[in-house]
């Protein structure tokens, strides 16, 4: 983590394992000498290793290291993030285009590696017919079987039905291996001569 390195004078031992900052490796020296090859290139010496015997140490832009670290830090965070639970609602009496546009968006989601809930939303009496539902579910996991997983199987919630859905870890080999080009088949030469003598 940056801010948890010893840096120049903060480093009390006497000697050091030194690495330049062109990442040489420069063997065991002085502190006070590593010091001193710092300052004249005008960088600092960061303690990277303080458990070894003797610590190592690495010439470097200690405020150039701290912000490369942070950013790493950030981007790994808007990573984590950004991989969740996505939301699509479905109606029971839904109709065609808006089922593949759905589901569309639904695949983009999946291959995005997001999860997927899926929600089936009953109004009035559609609630006594679960089934409905149900067979949209099923469509839906149908069309998608290559990319998708069922991680959480249909289940009532009040007037809704839910279902999430994750992506499939081997819905790329499927893809790539769909993708190979068939081999053209062999179709026989056929004779075209034709006997022009009948019996």
């Amino acid at each position: 983590m940056p801010g948890d390195h010893r840096v120049n004078e903060r480093i009390r031992v006497d000697t050091v394992r030194l690495i330049d900052n062109e990442g040489t490796q420069r063997g065991v020296v002085a502190t006070r000498e590593a010091l001193a090859l710092a300052r004249s290139l005008d960088l600092d010496l960061v303690e990277i290793a303080p458990t070894a015997q003797p610590p190592v140490c690495r010439i470097m832009d200690y405020g150039k290291f701290k912000f490369d670290e942070a950013q790493k830090a950030k981007e790994s965070r808007r990573k984590t993030l950004n991989v969740g639970v996505k939301e699509m609602k479905y109606r029971p009496k839904i109709g065609p285009g808006d089922f593949d546009t759905k589901t569309r968006l639904v695949e983009k989601f999946l291959n995005d590696g997001h999860k997927v809930k899926i929600t089936i939303m009953f109004r009035g009496r559609e609630s006594a017919h679960p089934e409905l539902g149900k067979k949209i579910l099923d469509r839906i996991v149908e069309r998608l079987t290559d990319v998708a997983k069922v991680e959480s199987a249909p289940k009532l919630d009040g007037r809704n039905m839910i279902m999430v859905l994750g992506p499939e870890k081997k819905a790329k080999a499927k893809v790539e291996s769909a993708k190979e080009v068939p081999q053209p088949e062999v179709v026989p030469s056929v004779s075209a001569e034709v006997s022009s003598e009948e019996s």
